[in-house]
């Protein structure tokens, strides 16, 4: 487990992105895959806005996904693991670099085909307690005429990453720009911020 902390850290500190091509291994992504398709199959997914609170709007020139805040209240034992799993990562995270993480958010994010999200950086204004934003991939056979990529921006230069199954992607949420391409066949992930109350 610390070895995958580890790989995702040090890429993070090499090239403003941490990068993992199995963070959560091959039976969490599978289990958690096949809750958000059942979600799906139970129109469990809401669509997505931009903003919090009294600013949050649909805007779906922006953004047209479907998400899904997990929960441990929920009680299901998948998402439960998942959980397990992150507050380890956040526990290593705060005593390898001390990052002062106190919380964090995920839900399922799931991109119909012909589906987007325009540029942008993932904090709310007024708001700074996003510190870390994640994203983790469940696209089995994900085919590169597919789209549907992150394009993110480190240095000021574009750069795409294919959502692959298993892949994890690890940023600054106040200080990198992205955009998820228009995808071309049903895309899937778990998005999240680790956050502090600081």
């Amino acid at each position: 487990m610390e070895e995958s902390f580890e790989v995702i850290i040090s890429s993070f500190l090499k090239d403003q992105i941490g990068l993992s091509d199995n963070f959560l291994g091959t039976v969490l992504s599978k289990d958690l895959q096949g809750n958000l398709l059942q979600l799906l199959l139970e129109k469990q997914l809401k669509t997505a806005g931009i903003g919090q609170k009294e600013r949050f709007v649909e805007n779906k020139l922006i953004r047209n996904d479907l998400i899904y805040w997990l929960d441990r209240k929920h009680h299901d034992v998948h998402e439960n693991t998942f959980f397990d799993f992150m507050d380890a990562f956040v526990k290593y995270l705060n005593e390898t670099c001390y990052t002062g993480i106190t919380s964090y958010e995920f839900h399922y994010a799931f991109y119909d085909t012909g589906s987007f999200y325009k540029k942008h950086l993932d904090q709310f204004k007024g708001n700074n307690s996003r510190v870390y934003s994640m994203i983790m991939y469940l696209n089995e056979d994900w085919q590169p005429n597919d789209g549907g990529e992150l394009c993110v921006y480190p240095f000021g230069k574009a750069q795409n990453i294919a959502p692959l199954n298993g892949k994890c992607v690890f940023f600054k949420s106040d200080q990198l720009e992205h955009e998820v391409l228009l995808s071309h066949q049903p895309r899937m992930s778990i998005t999240g911020w680790l956050k502090s109350d600081a």
